[in-house]
């Protein structure tokens, strides 16, 4: 055991079981989080704890219980949310708070939460599963792209503020993987026929982007980089193309709207 501990909410499934379960091999002392972990826990070679990030209850009293398991915390891996697809007129607001509930407001929770305790031990890492959607935008996810967007602010300034506690905060960015997010998330069912042919062409394209989409083992490497490197960056961009797509998002925009629209257009 290397005798450092790392936490990763979401741990049951997808991304989030990838990484512990390889954190779990390297030695880490692995705590997953999961709102049902009786499901899954005879299944895992490590311990999971009940959170709900929809729960203030459930966020407010998870500190203590973390820290009745463990005597400090190395690491928080910031992981779980989901995924709202659907065009931005037709998604009702209510559903577009619940992704902000789920994606921002209860990663900024939950990272307030244990924050008094990585003072206190005045050393510590905060990595957020972001996307390359909180750097760029795209059609059909806008209050996905939205709530990432929310993440790399925020954490962007937290990480003036907490560098005097020898506290890390890190953003990992990847593009579309292979994983359960497509499978789990919610679809906006679309109503306004003024989009009705866009649409079609708009599902398909995404449909595709995840059909096509490669398995996440770059993502897992770059996040066991982030864990282990002393010093590490803000951000952190995985997935082939990624370094392009952010060129040509900030010095040829154009470029890039009209790649996308041509590649949604083509889409049936």
């Amino acid at each position: 055991m290397n005798g450092k501990t790392v936490l990763i909410t979401g741990a049951s499934s997808g991304i989030g079981l990838l990484v512990a379960s390889k954190l779990h091999e390297n030695g880490y002392k692995v705590i997953g989080t999961s709102r049902s972990p009786e499901k899954y826990q005879v299944k895992l070679p490590f311990k999971l704890l009940p959170l709900d990030l929809n729960d203030d209850r459930s966020i407010a009293s998870f500190g203590k219980q973390l820290f009745s398991h463990i005597s400090q915390l190395d690491v928080l891996i910031n992981n779980a949310g989901y995924l709202v697809n659907g065009l931005a007129e037709e998604t009702p607001i209510d559903l577009g708070k619940q992704q902000f509930e789920t994606n921002f407001w209860g990663t900024i929770k939950l990272t307030n939460e244990l924050l008094p305790y990585f003072r206190k031990q005045k050393h510590g890492k905060i990595i957020t599963i972001g996307s390359l959607l909180g750097l760029v935008g795209l059609p059909n996810v806008a209050y996905y792209a939205a709530s990432k967007h929310a993440l790399e602010g925020y954490f962007k300034s937290l990480r003036f503020e907490l560098n005097q506690f020898n506290i890390k905060v890190v953003m990992l960015e990847p593009m579309s993987f292979k994983t359960n997010i497509g499978e789990s998330g919610t679809i906006a069912a679309g109503s306004i026929t003024d989009y009705d042919a866009f649409r079609q062409k708009v599902t398909a394209y995404t449909k595709s982007a995840f059909d096509k989409a490669p398995e996440p083992a770059p993502v897992v490497a770059a996040l066991l980089q982030a864990v282990k490197e002393k010093n590490p960056k803000f951000g952190y961009p995985v997935g082939k193309g990624s370094s392009i797509v952010l060129l040509l998002q900030h010095f040829a925009y154009k470029v890039f709207e009209k790649s996308i629209l041509r590649s949604v257009n083509n889409s049936k």
